[in-house]
């Protein structure tokens, strides 16, 4: 990625499926200096903590990471290199945990996209599930659903990944 494209990527994909592996050797391949990793994911318990441990390990010496678990537009505003948001499912998870809302989370987003940055985004793909009983499910796929139509509609390349394999679908 060259500073003069700015250009903005996702990866979506299942959980499970390699998009954040995949995302991470895109931008290092594609960026000329060091790229952030911006990490959204909160410390919840053991499991989540290996889970974080087990990302750091993939990813080595070959970023320069950030942990932020809220204020996305802040942090990718700070850098002046490429930005690898992982993941914005994360993201989501923690901003309902911490009482904000639809609207809250999409202004977010938006000012995030607006900003001349080159940044890959990590999203989950939630759509292709049954409709939830828990209320809080339910909402977290609706937002996940806006999210991705949002950032699709805003980034330069989009990657599907099933079994490990990007597939670019624009």
């Amino acid at each position: 990625m060259n500073s003069s494209t700015k250009k903005k990527t996702l990866f979506i994909g299942g959980i499970k499926s390699g998009k954040s592996l995949n995302a991470q050797n895109y931008i290092v391949k594609n960026s000329t200096q060091k790229p952030i990793y911006l990490a959204t994911t909160e410390f919840i318990d053991k499991e989540m903590q290996e889970r974080i441990d087990a990302h750091k390990l993939s990813r080595s010496d070959s970023f320069e990471t950030i942990e932020e678990p809220l204020h996305l537009y802040e942090a990718v505003a700070k850098s002046e290199k490429a930005v690898l948001v992982e993941c914005v499912s994360m993201w989501i998870n923690n901003m309902l945990y911490h009482g904000f809302g639809l609207l809250e989370i999409e202004s977010e987003m938006q000012m995030v996209l607006e900003l001349d940055r080159e940044i890959v985004f990590v999203l989950n793909d939630v759509g292709s599930g049954v409709i939830s009983q828990n209320r809080l499910a339910r909402e977290f796929v609706d937002i996940s659903g806006r999210l991705s139509q949002l950032i699709a509609s805003k980034c330069d390349e989009v990657y599907h990944t099933i079994a490990g394999i990007s597939v670019r679908i624009k």
